[in-house]
């Protein structure tokens, strides 16, 4: 008996699942990360051009190339581990270094991305970052390494993991264009937890960086949308007054319309994207199981006090524009319901016109009908007169007394033949 088929993506989407494991790290180590994603039409960019990219790097250190087609690959370039991530918008590169430099966040770490190899990027950078790996040391120690890498007023620091580290940055972009990550491990963690620690760090400043995009869109709205939304109040108001014809009213607001139509389709996707990247930081800061460490505020207040008001500022931003967009909608029907009527008015007074006029044409025909029978009276008992004529002799008559009797039998068989014509006609 033959077996049940499987459905052709089966294992496709079970291996897709599995495809992209967290690293496995050693303290101490240095990770170095950069995202880069095209200026414009990133989803739609080639992504083949990705790829030769990262073909490009792997041939200086002479490493293996990924599958035709990868959206991922990890490998070894020298004495480096590199993890690339293929994704929506953008692609992703992460260096793994063991050991640390004699000075914390050095750029000469970055260098291992040749300078000639980043201007050839397909896109631009969005974010990069430093992250030192290095075990947990006494808490002077920390307390004082923190004070001296980050600035203070931006410092968000916590112990993550159950206590399995302590990660610190101050999100801000140090003179040699990187954000600075710290990352101070407890002596027994494990390898693949350290991974996972850094992996999470870089895909919440990825994430965070990527949703701020939205944020951007949104500011650059503002005065356009403002201008429309004052035209649209305008509208309103000539709408309810009448103060202009209801066909340049119409013009208008059909062009408010088809604006803030045009902003919703070209926003759509950048409002989506950041809804579902902000969702991505919260649930990355949330699984690191966040605790406070000496007093310092820890990421999820950090993102509270200043990432979660620019995310609200673009939702906020979004539903305006789905409102305006409505109360466009809802005033256009306003206007074509005045319009309606007023055109039934004049529809209305039109008929009743048509009906005056009818009346009036029926009189008239009626007077033209009785002066036809007239007409047609008179020759017809002029006729009859000179055919009765010759008999008038023999019976004594003259020719007016032949002629006043014949005119009341002629005038009713007239009447009486355009009567039956009109019938008929009828």
């Amino acid at each position: 008996m033959a077996p049940i088929a499987d459905h052709p993506l089966r294992y496709k989407l079970t291996n897709e699942l599995h495809a992209r494991p967290f690293p496995s790290l050693e303290e101490p180590c240095t990770a170095v990360f950069i995202a880069i994603k095209k200026p414009v039409n990133a989803v739609g960019r080639d992504r083949g051009e990705d790829l030769a990219h990262l073909c490009d790097l792997l041939d200086r250190h002479g490493g293996a190339h990924p599958q035709p087609g990868a959206t991922h690959y990890s490998g070894q370039i020298g004495r480096h581990a590199l993890k690339w991530e293929q994704h929506t918008e953008f692609v992703t590169y992460t260096v793994f270094t063991p050991g640390l430099s004699a000075r914390p966040f050095d750029p000469a770490e970055f260098e291992v991305f040749p300078e000639d190899w980043l201007a050839q990027a397909p896109g631009v950078r969005v974010t990069s970052a430093l992250i030192r790996v290095e075990e947990r040391p006494e808490e002077e120690v920390i307390i004082r390494s923190l004070r001296d890498w980050f600035v203070p007023e931006s410092l968000a620091v916590s112990e993550v993991l159950d206590g399995s580290a302590v990660v610190g940055t101050d999100f801000r972009i140090n003179p040699s264009g990187h954000m600075r990550m710290g990352v101070f491990v407890t002596p027994g963690t494990g390898a693949r937890r350290i991974g996972r620690i850094v992996q999470r760090l870089c895909e919440i400043e990825t994430y965070k960086s990527m949703s701020m995009l939205g944020f951007s869109r949104v500011r650059s709205m503002t005065g356009p949308l403002g201008a429309l939304e004052s035209e649209l109040t305008a509208l309103m108001g000539e709408i309810s007054r009448g103060d202009a014809p209801p066909e340049e009213t119409l013009e208008r607001l059909l062009q408010v319309s088809a604006e803030l139509e045009n902003m919703i389709a070209e926003s759509a996707f950048r409002f989506g994207a950041t809804g579902a990247y902000e969702t991505i930081v919260h649930q990355r800061i949330e699984v690191m199981r966040e605790e406070r460490y000496d007093g310092r505020q820890i990421f999820s207040e950090f993102m509270m006090r200043r990432y979660d008001p620019a995310m609200r500022t673009v939702a906020s931003t979004q539903k305006r524009l789905e409102d305006l967009s409505q109360r466009a909608t809802r005033a256009g029907e306003l206007l074509r319901t005045k319009v309606d009527v007023s055109r039934s008015a004049q529809n209305q007074a039109l008929l009743e016109s048509m009906d005056r006029r009818a009346d009036l044409a029926l009189r008239l025909q009626e007077t033209v009908e009785g002066l036809s029978v007239v007409a047609i009276s008179y020759y017809a008992v002029s006729l009859a007169s000179y055919a009765v004529y010759p008999l008038a002799k023999s019976l004594g008559l003259s020719k007016g007394e032949v002629t006043a009797a014949l005119v009341l039998p002629v005038v009713g068989l007239v009447w009486w033949m355009v009567r039956r014509i009109k019938q008929k006609m009828h």
